[in-house]
Parts: C-alpha cells; structure tokens; sequence
C-alpha cells in the first residue's frame, strides 16, 4: 500500500470514528473540503474509501436485519410446530 492509500484510509477511519462520536453524519464532506484546497488526489483517495466504509455499513445493517427477521420467523414457525 502506498502512502497515498495509506493516509486515505487512515483519515477515513479517524473520520467515521468522530462522525460515530458526534452524530456529524456529513463530517466528511467538511474534511474532503479542507483536502480539496491542498492535494486533490489524496481528497479523492479519501472520498473512496469514505463511500466504501459508508456502503459497508449500510449493507452489514441491511443483512443483520434480514438475519434477525429470519431468526424471527423461526421462531415463530417453530412455536407453531410444538
């Protein structure tokens, strides 16, 4: 990994850990702002690995809710059988 990724993905995790902190849901966009006046490139690093860590936990909450539903209805299904 390169030291362009490696800052990246560095920031990016620093910056979902105070947008968790704060409930600053849109943090990022403030921080891409301050990269964009300094190094394009590393801003559009960041906004990458950004997008994928906010995807990723869109799509763990979305499969946990499908897990639990499915948890559920066995239950349910086999309150049903006994």
């Amino acid at each position: 990994m390169g030291t362009l990724e490696r800052l990246a993905e560095q920031l990016a995790d620093d910056t979902m850990k105070v947008q968790d902190a704060t409930g600053q849901d849109r943090l990022f966009m403030e921080v891409s702002g301050v990269l964009a006046a300094s190094s394009q490139t590393l801003e559009e690093a960041f906004l990458t690995e950004m997008r994928v860590r906010l995807a990723e936990r869109i799509a763990r909450k979305f499969l946990n809710k499908k897990i639990a539903e499915a948890q559920a209805q066995a239950a349910t299904e086999g309150d049903v059988k006994s």
